[in-house]
């Protein structure tokens, strides 16, 4: 075990598996607070509260993709309400859900301009993956993350309780 506390109910947990070209489970971003090694193909990545996080999900049987899925999840803590998801333990604040593989790559492509910027998308003001997720779920393009809207997250943040 390599940093995580198997009694610390603080974190969220999630498993992680990989088998080329039939389950791919991984983080695209995000600050893990300790992994644990299962086996070669499968490990668990744990996350403090508050952290966010992004988990995505490829499958696929002998006829092709059964499930492209991201996640973009906030990490509660002990008595915060959340929302379960299959392999995050216990679940989290689900701010960005998009399934098929279009939607899914549109936004890993979404991501990567967020990074380009300059800005780590796990400190990205949790509004605008909200705003991600309902602007392509309606089939429309969300308005990019800029450096000036994350300036003014990062003040929000500042004054807020």
């Amino acid at each position: 075990m390599n940093g995580i506390d198997a009694h610390d109910d603080n974190l969220t947990r999630v498993e992680l598996t990989w088998v080329e070209g039939r389950t791919e489970y991984w983080i695209r971003f995000g600050h893990e607070a300790g992994t644990q090694l299962l086996d070669r193909n499968r490990r668990i990545v744990s996350f403090g509260p508050g952290a966010v996080f992004a988990f995505v999900r490829w499958a696929a049987n002998d006829h092709g993709t059964i499930i492209s899925r991201l996640d973009i999840l906030r990490a509660v803590a002990p008595g915060e309400s959340y929302q379960t998801l299959p392999f995050a333990r216990p679940g989290g604040e689900i701010l960005l859900k998009i399934e098929g593989w279009p939607k899914v790559e549109a936004v890993l492509r979404h991501v990567d301009g967020i990074e380009a910027i300059g800005v780590d998308p796990a400190q990205v003001d949790p509004d605008h993956w909200r705003h991600v997720a309902h602007w392509m779920n309606a089939g429309e393009a969300p308005r990019p993350y800029t450096a000036e809207r994350h300036q003014a997250w990062l003040r929000r943040r500042e004054i807020a309780p």
